[in-house]
C-alpha cells in the first residue's frame, strides 16, 4: 500500500513515517500543508492519503478542503483525516459524494497503533473508518425520516457500528450476539430502509448515509 501524509507537526509526521514503513506501508511523501498534499495526490497517485484537518496557513479547515478536492479528483483515492478535530459538516460532504474509502479518526482517541493501521488498509481497500465519536456527531440530531425512525435501539446501534466500518463478526464479538443475530439486525435495517440488494449499489453504505442524510436535514 501507497500513501501520501499531510501533517504540519514535524514531530508527528516523522512519526507517522517511520511507523507506517515498520508495518511495509510505502510513505510516497509526507508533507507540511495542503496545497502540498493536493499536489503529491495528483503526481504521485497513493492509494490512500492522511489530511489533518488544521494545517497552514490559516489553521482552520485547509486539511478538510483538500481532502475534498481529492476526493473530487480522484474518487477510486482513499482519504483518511486524522485530526483532534470533527467537523462535521465536511465529514458530510465527504461521504455524501464518495461514501466508500473514506475515514475519519481523532488523534486522541487512538489507543493502539495496530488500530490505525487496520483503518488505513481497510479504506485503502474500498472500506470505511469512523472514529465512534465523529458518528455520534453526525448523528446526534436525527431528522424525522419513517425508515429511520421505526429502528430499534439495538438496530441503531447495530448501524452506528457500521457507519465505524465494522463488519458483521466484528459488531457480533463487541456487542456479545451470535453472527446469524447481527445479520438478521442487519438485514431489518435494510427492510426499514427500504433498500433492496442490487448488483451496483452497496447496502451497507446507503444504510448509513440515510442516517447521516436524517441527521443532516435535522441540523437545518
Amino acid at each position: 500500500m501507497r500513501t501520501v501524509i499531510a501533517e504540519d507537526n514535524p514531530v508527528l509526521r516523522d512519526g507517522l513515517t517511520r511507523l507506517l514503513a515498520d508495518y511495509d506501508i510505502d510513505v510516497l511523501a509526507a508533507v507540511d500543508n495542503a496545497d502540498d498534499l493536493v499536489t503529491a495526490a495528483a503526481s504521485l497517485q497513493p492509494d490512500i492519503v492522511v489530511a489533518d484537518v488544521r494545517m497552514p496557513p490559516t489553521h482552520t479547515d485547509e486539511g478538510l478542503r483538500a481532502a475534498l478536492r481529492i476526493r473530487q479528483d480522484h474518487p477510486d483515492m482513499g482519504v483518511l483525516v486524522f485530526s483532534q478535530w470533527v467537523e462535521t459538516s465536511y465529514a458530510r460532504r465527504l461521504l455524501a459524494d464518495h461514501p466508500a474509502r473514506i475515514g475519519y479518526l481523532l488523534k486522541d482517541r487512538i489507543v493502539r497503533t495496530d488500530d490505525f493501521v487496520d483503518a488505513l488498509r481497510r479504506v485503502a481497500a474500498g472500506g470505511t473508518a469512523l472514529d465512534p465519536e465523529v458518528v455520534r456527531q453526525l448523528l446526534a440530531a436525527p431528522a424525522v425520516d419513517r425508515g429511520v425512525a421505526s429502528l430499534s435501539p439495538r438496530e441503531r446501534e447495530i448501524l452506528d457500528l457500521v457507519a465505524q466500518g465494522r463488519s458483521n463478526p466484528a459488531i457480533a464479538e463487541q456487542l456479545n450476539l451470535a453472527g446469524r443475530s447481527v445479520e438478521k439486525h442487519v438485514t431489518a435495517i435494510f427492510t426499514k430502509l427500504d433498500l433492496p440488494q442490487a448488483r451496483t449499489d452497496h447496502r451497507r453504505v446507503l444504510a448509513v448515509l440515510r442516517y447521516l442524510n436524517a441527521s443532516a436535514a435535522g441540523d437545518r
